[in-house]
């Protein structure tokens, strides 16, 4: 007798990285825009017919494969309690495609966006590209997505068809047509226009793609959009910042400064690098340029070090009373427990996510509880900043 051979059934994270991702990014190299483009599809359908057979067959079926349950993985912050401390972090589902799936495949919660007020294409293909040997992406997207007014729509629709949903955050940004002098105001119309739909809300001044958006990190800049969104917020909402990697300790403190001044429930630790040094990749496929003259975010493997350095920065500077979510370069269990013992609550992942493969959230959980075990913890909680305590703020 012949068995049916259900590939969720196999060791996905081995077959994975040993036949599709090399056939992928390699083999026949494809274009990573188009397979992201063709993965948010499939899930998308999912979101929009959660009844049809074919699509509660697949979810269960995910749900068995890629998912953990355990009560010491739970978290509770802002009144938000999420199941596990592992989500998917902004630029994945932009536009807020696939809110309803996100659980099935282990996540705790998901980030959407990033959103701006108006919607834009972004900058020019191609505009996503890895780099394998660096477990590695860059990308120079720019924000593309539909616009807030899109979301919202997006959002109401997957309330409505899922009830239960794990917390959906929304990342915020400018729009490119915006001046700067005008960003305070912009953010705040895309806030207002998504605020009853979003659990928890984040503020991007980071992104390296955006023209000048960086500058906005500078303190009177990043005041005066505070100033409105908390004008506009009321405190019915987690309001957070999300941070560029590339800035100093003392341009760190000062956003923590203004993090407490403004009562914002937390920093995101860290967005994407512009930095370039240590890679082994040095001819950008598709473009034939050296990636040291391309443009873009690098995130993955390259990111992990210094994103825990900041994450221990700020918990240190604010003695764990400022709850962090940190991302950048989580691939394994390891590399997750480095940041939440450095004073990370909340984890987010992408970059490492898409290299590790499908049941790359459930190795993560399980390598927790296993570490939880090892260092006779009951719970997740008792982690966060158990190694920040024992060392200098800037080691």
């Amino acid at each position: 007798m012949t068995r049916d051979v259900n590939w969720l059934d196999v060791d996905q994270t081995d077959v994975y990285q040993s036949v599709v991702r090399p056939f992928l990014f390699s083999g026949i190299k494809a274009d990573p825009e188009e397979l992201h483009r063709y993965l948010i599809g499939s899930l998308r359908w999912m979101n929009q017919n959660p009844d049809s057979r074919v699509a509660k067959a697949f979810r269960s079926r995910l749900e068995q494969s890629c998912t953990v349950t355990d009560s010491r993985l739970n978290q509770s912050l802002w009144g938000i309690s999420f199941a596990n401390p592992l989500g998917l972090a902004a630029g994945f589902d932009k536009n807020g495609e696939a809110g309803g799936v996100w659980s099935s495949l282990g996540f705790g919660y998901a980030e959407l966006g990033t959103v701006t007020q108006i919607a834009q294409p972004g900058n020019p293909k191609p505009r996503l590209f890895r780099l394998p040997r660096d477990r590695a992406a860059m990308n120079r997207m720019g924000f593309n997505n539909r616009g807030a007014i899109a979301l919202a729509k997006r959002l109401r629709q997957t309330r409505s068809r899922h009830p239960q949903l794990v917390p959906l955050g929304v990342n915020l940004g400018k729009s490119k047509v915006t001046p700067l002098e005008a960003a305070a105001a912009d953010y705040q119309a895309s806030f207002r226009c998504l605020k009853a739909l979003g659990d928890y809300f984040v503020v991007n001044v980071s992104s390296p793609n955006t023209p000048g958006l960086r500058s906005l990190q500078a303190t009177e800049q990043l005041n005066s959009i505070l100033v409105a969104l908390q004008d506009e917020n009321q405190g019915e909402k987690p309001l957070l910042v999300k941070i560029s990697p590339d800035l100093d300790w003392e341009a760190i403190a000062d956003i923590i400064t203004l993090a407490q001044t403004h009562q914002l429930a937390g920093i995101i630790a860290t967005n994407t690098t512009i930095r370039r040094d240590r890679l082994q990749t040095r001819i950008l496929y598709p473009t034939g340029n050296p990636v040291e003259a391309e443009m873009g975010g690098l995130s993955g493997a390259p990111l992990g070090q210094r994103s825990t350095d900041v994450i221990r920065f700020i918990y240190q500077q604010t003695q764990g009373q400022l709850p962090i979510i940190g991302v950048g370069g989580i691939f394994t269990a390891e590399d997750a427990w480095e940041k939440i013992t450095a004073g990370a609550s909340l984890l987010q992942t992408y970059t490492g996510w898409i290299y590790q493969g499908p049941k790359m959230v459930r190795y993560v959980l399980e390598g927790l509880l296993n570490k939880l075990d090892e260092h006779q913890l009951s719970h997740v909680c008792e982690a966060v900043g158990m190694e920040a305590t024992q060392s200098s703020p800037t080691d």
